[in-house]
């Protein structure tokens, strides 16, 4: 637990000898509250929301996904998964950066040796460290030349989601002499880093997503995670879907945030039209009916969700003795909960306005960073590609190739 996730406890309660709460569902719904307050206002003005990273950084979730035996928490991945949607349903910008930390200390599980997964996980715990992403696998404009003890990076990464702001980064470079890429980390302030703050999408605005430029930067084999040229194994190859279901997480918190806000809207706020023959307009069969489709949208996407996490842990777990058809029937299964979530992001964060009506347009809800958010996310890789891998499995048993998006 991080000393300054004890200060904000220890100011948050009069009685200073009550117990810390250490639970992480009741730790990320409280952290949600305080994100929620100005969630609205930060989608507006978008840039780095250093404040609320540092809100984060105090809960103590950062280690939630460390093995006990590091100092983590040694959280299930459901458990992760479960923390990543509530944020999302307050501040899906944040959720994401959450999320993505959590998946770069999945790639160190994942390619680090022992040796490497002790030192780098142990010193996430002591120094209470934050992590972002330069590993983009399609952007090859980074390059590793051989050099002694090591490798020395140039160029620059796109989509680096977390990396403002960052203590250290997983970082993806490709090498010329055998055609192929390395897999490493780096400290984000090391001499030849530039993380650029140029994130100018219209969603997710405070992902900290810009790019990262690497002038001559030194990285010593000891911190190359996968070297090049390295046939990755079926326990590498489950980083993609740790990262899938973190989007498909974020998804649903973005659905079911729209749909509670909508809901609420409804309730409290929302007119009768005057046809409707009602007095208030939960009361309109017609709404109601709407209501109806959405949740059965968003129900058999938590249900996928919850399921498809259960799998991962149960295949996580395995180790080294992970198997093809293991990964595979993962892949099938992450699969089919991301398709839902996306549609149900996608679908509710739009059809919400249909049911709330003109005035819940009006800048102060800021609903429309729901639609936003989940737009601009869900272009993350085509969900036609998706649904093909689904459709060979239905038609021939035919089990997705393992690449950095499947």
């Amino acid at each position: 637990m991080s000393k300054a996730f004890t200060k904000a406890q220890h100011d948050h309660h009069a009685d200073a000898s009550a117990p810390l709460d250490t639970d992480p569902i009741r730790l990320a719904t409280a952290l949600a509250a305080r994100l929620a307050e100005t969630a609205n206002a930060r989608d507006q003005a978008g840039g780095h929301a250093a404040a609320e990273r540092e809100l984060i950084r105090a809960s103590g979730l950062l280690t939630l996904s460390i093995p006990a035996e590091f100092g983590g928490q040694g959280a299930p991945w459901a458990t992760v998964y479960q923390v990543i949607r509530i944020l999302a349903r307050a501040d899906s910008a944040l959720a994401h950066v959450f999320g993505f930390h959590h998946l770069q200390l999945a790639g160190i599980r994942l390619y680090g040796s022992a040796a490497q997964q002790r030192h780098l996980l142990t010193l996430t715990v002591e120094q209470d460290l934050f992590w972002g992403n330069a590993l983009n696998p399609l952007d090859k404009r980074t390059t590793a030349a051989d050099a002694a003890d090591g490798y020395t990076l140039d160029g620059m990464k796109s989509f680096s989601s977390g990396s403002v702001g960052s203590d250290w980064l997983t970082i993806s470079a490709w090498h010329a002499p055998t055609q192929s890429a390395l897999i490493g980390v780096v400290p984000t302030r090391q001499a030849g880093v530039a993380v650029q703050a140029d994130w100018d999408a219209f969603g997710q605005r405070q992902t900290d997503s810009g790019n990262v430029h690497f002038t001559q930067v030194h990285l010593p084999a000891e911190l190359v995670l996968q070297a090049p040229a390295l046939e990755a194994t079926p326990q590498a190859t489950l980083r993609s879907q740790v990262a899938q279901l973190i989007m498909t997480n974020l998804y649903l918190g973005i659905a079911e945030g729209a749909f509670a806000a909508a809901r609420d809207y409804t309730r409290d706020e929302s007119k009768a039209w005057f046809a409707s023959g009602v007095a208030k307009a939960s009361a309109d069969p017609l709404i109601q009916h709407r209501y109806g489709q959405l949740w059965l949208l968003l129900r058999p996407a938590v249900v996928l969700a919850d399921a498809a996490a259960l799998e991962l842990d149960r295949v996580f777990a395995k180790g080294a003795r992970i198997s093809a058809r293991d990964r595979g029937e993962l892949a099938v299964a992450v699969a089919e909960a991301k398709c839902l979530a996306h549609r149900a992001g996608v679908e509710i964060s739009s059809q919400m306005f249909e049911l709330t009506g003109a005035r819940s347009t009006s800048a102060k809800y800021g609903f429309d960073r729901f639609w936003r958010n989940v737009r601009v996310h869900t272009l993350h890789d085509p969900i036609d590609y998706k649904y093909r891998d689904l459709g060979r499995f239905a038609l021939e048993g035919t089990l997705p190739e393992p690449t950095a998006y499947s």
